[in-house]
């Protein structure tokens, strides 16, 4: 879509931090078409430190209800409220039927987004998605930054979080940590589910062998993650690890992390942040797939599974065995460290 320099788009974002991180993509592409478009995100307000890092988003606005909830009042309400924002455009990112009650309620001229749960009604451009022309996420992200029947470029931009020395520096005596080693970045958790845990005791020997060549470990996750953490570390011989887990921010643990000269991750958010602030990503999938959802960096080692179930997309195991995710030996997450950390910048 041609902008013009008075074009204010409203972006209502997504509720996952990856998938946040994701929806980068697009701003970049909506401000590389016109620089002088303004662009203010809505966003659950656990997502808005990645905003901040994002220099595309000029404003972000703080969504007033919790993931799942519908509260047509309070939706309605922050609609009317953003009526003095004149936003021209609106691209609404989650495919349901809530999600675009703001901008209709706003009024905003044009409301673009995917056809979904009964919202047709109230886009003005709805649109019908072809899965297989548009097979990642980011590329659908993208996609609506661009006249219904144009396909997005070939070449999807690549999202990068920004960092601020000073604020590296902070977190790092906050939490009392030293650069003087390598660090491995380990992200154990997954908001989706067990599905896409790599197992505490596989996390713990890639931990402990790469600490045996000289390496620290930092583990990383949010309160959520407590628990798998801390069955790591019961699991560690040394002593050359931090256990940050749930005692960070997420604006901390993006400024941590971007010291990190390898992360290894499950299929989450985290693994997104890594791969935003281009960093060597070691990427575990347990039951779902790099076909939907790949970390965009450079530099990437994916393992996957190769048995007959996989890839499920379950919470949990149907079969109850995540042989996905247990038949991934340590020896292989080790070796694509090493080989990972070797390749040039």
């Amino acid at each position: 879509m041609k902008q013009n320099s008075s074009e204010n788009f409203l972006i209502v974002g997504p509720s996952w931090v990856g998938d946040m991180v994701m929806a980068q993509s697009l701003f970049i592409s909506l401000k590389a078409q016109e620089g002088d478009c303004e662009i203010t995100v809505l966003a659950p307000e656990w997502t808005r430190p990645l905003l901040d890092r994002m220099p595309q988003v000029d404003h972000s606005i703080g969504l007033p209800v919790a993931h799942g909830e519908l509260k047509l009042g309070a939706r309605r309400a922050l609609g009317k409220s953003l009526r003095s924002k004149k936003f021209s455009s609106a691209i609404i990112l989650p495919n349901s039927f809530k999600s675009a009650l703001i901008p209709f309620h706003a009024k905003i001229p044009r409301r673009i987004g995917w056809r979904g749960e009964w919202r047709n009604p109230i886009l003005t451009d709805c649109r019908k998605l072809t899965p297989a022309k548009l097979p990642l996420m980011t590329q659908r992200f993208v996609a609506l930054a661009y006249p219904a029947r144009n396909e997005p470029p070939a070449d999807i931009p690549r999202p990068g979080l920004t960092t601020d020395p000073d604020s590296v520096d902070a977190a790092l005596q906050t939490f009392e940590l030293e650069t003087n080693r390598a660090v491995l970045a380990i992200c154990p958790g997954a908001e989706y589910g067990a599905s896409k845990q790599w197992p505490a005791a596989h996390y713990a020997k890639l931990a402990n062998a790469m600490m045996a060549r000289g390496w620290q470990v930092w583990i990383f996750g949010s309160a959520n993650d407590v628990a798998i953490a801390a069955e790591i570390t019961r699991g560690l011989d040394a002593r050359s690890w931090s256990n940050l887990a749930g005692n960070t921010s997420l604006a901390q643990a993006i400024d941590l992390m971007s010291v990190a000269a390898v992360v290894v991750s499950n299929d989450s958010g985290l693994m997104h942040i890594a791969a935003a602030l281009s960093k060597p990503v070691v990427a575990i999938y347990g039951s779902t797939s790099p076909d939907f959802t790949p970390p965009l960096a450079e530099r990437v080692k994916l393992l996957v599974s190769d048995i007959d179930c996989w890839p499920c997309f379950k919470r949990q195991c149907p079969y109850g065995h995540l042989r996905c995710l247990r038949e991934l030996d340590p020896v292989r997450v080790i070796d694509a460290v090493e080989e990972i950390h070797m390749l040039p910048e």
